[in-house]
């Protein structure tokens, strides 16, 4: 797989599908503690017909660390990736903390974002004193503890143990000062008041049973938008592999249907 070198990390990356195909370039960014390959569905089914990219972001996956202490960091570097790719003019699909790193995408360079999709994301965490000290409190336990405790959670009730368990060893596999410095960062993510600049057509997507990232705090984001259309399908957090197939007609009606 191709690797380009950006600020000392090698970032594992997937680009494939038609260069002349119908429409520009659709890039998928994951979230915290995945990797590239939970748009394995969604990169099969559109690559057919026009160009995809995907890349593990530094630290996830098979691309390398280097440091990662920010949020925007991750975003300079999927734009440097494009950059690379000679990709002036995309459509940025992102997961949870790649929906936090669209955003940001969205907002520094939004002549380069032809439209957004956001999956089970939010500009802004908010949660009461409660749900705060159990969040600062959770830090604090053995590491494999709590990758367990928050990718258990991660998924809707009934969605098959030995799969949950499969994503808990792939998370655990993330390197500890990627996850826990990042953790941090989405807790600190703030864009809510900015969003209202974001004028290209977006879409949010949403579990109804995720509790990482509730509905009640998407709706709120989704309110600051200015154009901007929301899905709720019945799943959790983990929407690109609980339902991959609904994911992927969703994004296809949107893309075909304001074209």
């Amino acid at each position: 797989m191709p690797q380009l070198e950006v600020d000392g990390a090698s970032l594992t990356y997937d680009d494939e599908g038609p260069r002349d195909g119908g429409g520009v370039p659709l890039v998928f960014v994951h979230g915290w503690t995945a990797n590239r390959h939970r748009w394995d569905h969604q990169l099969a089914h559109f690559s057919e017909k026009r160009r995809v990219v995907r890349l593990d972001l530094r630290g996830h996956g098979e691309s390398s660390v280097a440091g990662v202490w920010k949020i925007e960091e991750l975003a300079r570097d999927v734009l440097a990736l494009l950059d690379h790719l000679k990709i002036e003019r995309f459509v940025l699909v992102g997961h949870s903390m790649g929906g936090m790193i669209s955003q940001l995408i969205a907002l520094s360079h939004p002549d380069r974002v032809e439209r957004m999709v956001l999956v089970d994301s939010i500009s802004r965490m908010t949660y009461n004193r409660g749900r705060g000290l159990l969040m600062a409190a959770s830090t604090r336990v053995p590491f494999n503890l709590f990758i367990a405790a928050n990718i258990q959670r991660a998924f809707a009730p009934g969605y098959p143990r030995e799969e949950v368990r499969r994503y808990i060893r792939a998370s655990a596999a993330t390197p500890r000062e990627v996850v826990m410095t990042l953790y941090n960062a989405m807790r600190a993510f703030d864009v809510l008041d900015r969003v209202g600049e974001i004028r290209i057509p977006t879409l949010i997507v949403h579990g109804y049973h995720d509790i990482q990232l509730p509905v009640s705090q998407m709706l709120r984001m989704a309110k600051a938008f200015p154009d901007a259309e929301v899905r709720i399908l019945d799943a959790g957090h983990e929407l690109p592999v609980e339902k991959p197939a609904e994911l992927t007609a969703t994004l296809d009606r949107f893309l075909t249907e304001r074209s």
